[in-house]
């Protein structure tokens, strides 16, 4: 099969390279999966570069989390041949390949009313913004939610979010292509941070009470706007460093403004408890087979096109999420 392997650490576009490798096979609990769609997360720009949290033995294949159909079912393991799934190939060997071994005990059923590409880019983010919002920060219907980079894959999925929930959302945006696509989905007001007061924005919008919840995937200077227009008793739910700068929150801050900061690390529940994940997706396929979720899909590109969509993910110059079709024949 062919698959993106990376043998050192850099930018994707020089270390991604489409090699011909070996078939995988499915042992004692898993399933063989043919790759349908692969989602691109800012996690596999952070592995080619060797600056995610997990760094797997090189070389290895990213591509966190795939919509995929089953081939074949490994002894022990529950599934059927046919079905269409979601899953997280398990590092070294990712996604981004024509075929994947997962622990059938991880998959998921694709929902139904979304394709290949938007049922790929459903799981992560979705599940992300949901505990982030729901979980962690205990959002409530008309409280107001400050999304950063609400136009991207993470901030896209909680500004939809945020909406059926009941919330009057403000998304941060960086230029006037991703303001639009902020405004298609759903924000009550959109912030340009390159030509506006992130912080006078956000108080004039909310009669100078501040935002109730801020959902940051960017961290730095992002971070740094959100403690000076957050609400009383108000909360930020820190999801990620995209803007490459992990902030140092000033505590005595937090305390003089009775704001709570709150760190969300989704991965952790699969350890820690796997049925909130399994409920949460009930939860997800529920909204999107009602039509309130749907993934932004900014990009279809075929297995060839990968490495440099990775990198735009990487250089945050792409809309929505980016997903690799290994059976496509074009970019769509």
């Amino acid at each position: 099969m062919k698959a993106w392997r990376v043998h050192a650490n850099g930018e994707p576009r020089e270390v991604m390279r489409l090699e011909e490798v070996p078939d995988p096979q499915a042992g004692p609990g898993q399933l063989l999966l043919r790759v349908r769609a692969a989602n691109i997360n800012f996690p596999d720009a952070l592995l080619c570069r060797g600056q995610y949290q997990v760094r797997p033995p090189l070389p290895f294949t990213p591509g966190v989390e795939i919509c995929g159909e089953v081939l074949a079912v490994g002894e022990g393991a529950a599934g059927e041949v046919g079905q269409r799934v979601l899953a997280q190939p398990p590092l070294p060997d990712g996604g981004f390949a024509e075929l994947a071994v997962v622990d059938a005990a991880t998959v998921r059923p694709a929902p139904e009313g979304l394709d290949d590409a938007e049922a790929a880019a459903l799981h992560i983010g979705y599940q992300t913004g949901w505990f982030g919002l729901h979980r962690r920060a205990r959002l409530q219907a008309g409280e107001t939610l400050l999304v950063h980079a609400a136009a991207g894959g993470v901030g896209s999925a909680a500004v939809q979010l945020g909406k059926a929930a009941g919330a009057q959302v403000i998304g941060v945006v960086g230029g006037e292509e991703k303001a639009r696509v902020a405004r298609e989905l759903g924000c009550d007001v959109v912030l340009d941070r390159r030509t506006d007061d992130i912080i006078a924005g956000v108080k004039e919008a909310t009669g100078g009470r501040g935002a109730d919840v801020v959902y940051d995937p960017v961290g730095g200077d992002a971070y740094a706007k959100s403690v000076k227009c957050i609400a009383f008793e108000g909360r930020i739910v820190v999801v990620g460093f995209a803007g490459g700068a992990i902030p140092t929150p000033a505590l005595n801050h937090a305390l003089v403004k009775n704001y709570a900061i709150l760190g969300l690390h989704w991965g952790l529940y699969n350890t820690k408890d796997p049925a909130a994940i399994d409920a949460c997706h009930e939860e997800l396929t529920k909204l999107a087979a009602q039509g309130v979720i749907k993934p932004l899909i900014g990009g279809r590109v075929p297995l060839e096109g990968a490495a440099e969509a990775v990198q735009r993910v990487a250089d945050g110059t792409s809309t929505g999420r980016l997903v690799v079709l290994p059976g496509a024949g074009e970019a769509r």
